[in-house]
């Protein structure tokens, strides 16, 4: 059963803009819905407010059929009666509990044998057999992410919120726990409001992505969708990867993935398993346009295509390219002179692997 979210907020700071924001949407038990954009765009903002932990000036928060926040009926639904678990960015675990006095910190209204067991079916849900008397000071970044967000969910509640689930991590790790929290949050089936200012998240782990900038609330869609056509030139701004497209691994060799997308083969630098689903993501500036027929470089990707539009950026122009998926490249004017190009004229994309960034993504 969908629930719905309903926002539209006004929450000003002094010598800062103000965030102006307006959302609803419709999410079902699984859905992750992102808010997406860069830092100062106001998706920390909305986020705390829909915790409760920020009070707008003006405006209504509501969800299901229960209004949070209504500034002109003076409704304000304080945190704990909202019923939503909150992991905020730094995880706040309390230094001197062990793993199992943080998950069970909001468990407090049950009785002392439901108690233990909500917090044992989170130990195991989460993987934290063996350090269930560890404190944080012991504990990895990614152990300490898990017992936060078993903090959240153990209470069992009706919305989950999560700011930069993954930020506080180093690369390694954050990349490794990408899908294992995608895994996580479809088999916790609840729904689920993110902040992030990364795009590779925002493709692993959301169903949909609210972009917001200058503290309003851009587009909303499918991530793939708004990121491959942003509905005006703010979006396309914020999001910056021109070209996302589905595709399968149809073959990995040391590090080096074959991905087919719509009978189009070209090759990128991941590790998915032969089969995988995932997202090709190209940047425009990593497009090298060469005429038909000229030598081969040493690039590993070389895309026969014909010009399918040419759109003026300033000094620069993006030129689309129908290579049996649709590709994006930004050269120069000159560059477009010098080739010849038109609408209709034979090309080569030229593209090196280590520029074909590979997302996995659920079927």
């Amino acid at each position: 059963m969908a629930a719905e979210i309903a926002i539209d907020i006004i929450k000003t700071f002094p010598g800062r803009a103000s965030i102006s924001a307006a959302l609803t949407y419709q999410l079902q038990q699984a859905t992750a819905l992102v808010l997406f954009g860069p830092s100062g765009s106001g998706k920390t903002t909305v986020l705390r407010s829909i915790a409760g932990l920020e009070w707008p000036e003006r405006g209504t928060i509501r969800f299901t059929s229960r209004t949070w926040l209504d500034t002109r009926a003076g409704i304000r639904i304080s945190p704990q009666e909202r019923q939503i678990g909150y992991m905020p960015q730094e995880y706040a675990l309390f230094p001197t509990h062990t793993v199992v006095g943080n998950i069970g910190y909001g468990l407090g209204a049950l009785s002392t044998n439901d108690r233990k067991k909500r917090i044992d079916e989170m130990v195991d849900l989460f993987q934290l057999g063996g350090l269930e008397e560890a404190t944080p000071r012991e504990l990895s970044g990614g152990q300490q992410q898990r017992v936060a967000l078993a903090r959240a969910v153990a209470p069992r509640p009706q919305l989950l919120l999560l700011d930069e689930p993954l930020s506080a991590l180093d690369v390694p790790t954050r990349l490794q726990l990408r899908g294992e929290l995608r895994s996580l949050l479809k088999h916790l089936a609840m729904p689920s409001i993110m902040v992030t200012h990364d795009w590779a998240e925002t493709l692993t782990l959301g169903d949909v992505v609210a972009v917001m900038g200058d503290g309003q609330v851009l587009q909303v869609g499918p991530p793939q969708e708004v990121f491959s056509r942003p509905k005006n030139a703010a979006v396309a701004q914020i999001v910056g990867v021109e070209t996302v497209v589905q595709g399968h691994v149809i073959e990995q060799a040391y590090g080096l993935a074959t991905v087919r997308v719509n009978g189009t083969t070209l090759k990128g630098l991941g590790s998915e398993e032969t089969g995988s689903p995932v997202f090709v993501c190209i940047r425009a500036e990593d497009v090298v346009l060469e005429q038909a027929g000229s030598g081969m470089t040493s690039a590993r990707n070389h895309l026969g295509g014909k010009v399918s539009e040419i759109i003026p950026h300033g000094v620069m122009v993006h030129v689309k390219i129908d290579c049996g998926f649709p590709l994006v490249a930004m050269i120069t004017r000159g560059a477009q002179q010098e080739l010849q190009l038109e609408y209709g004229s034979p090309v080569v994309a030229v593209i090196k692997a280590g520029a074909v960034h590979l997302v996995p993504r659920s079927v």
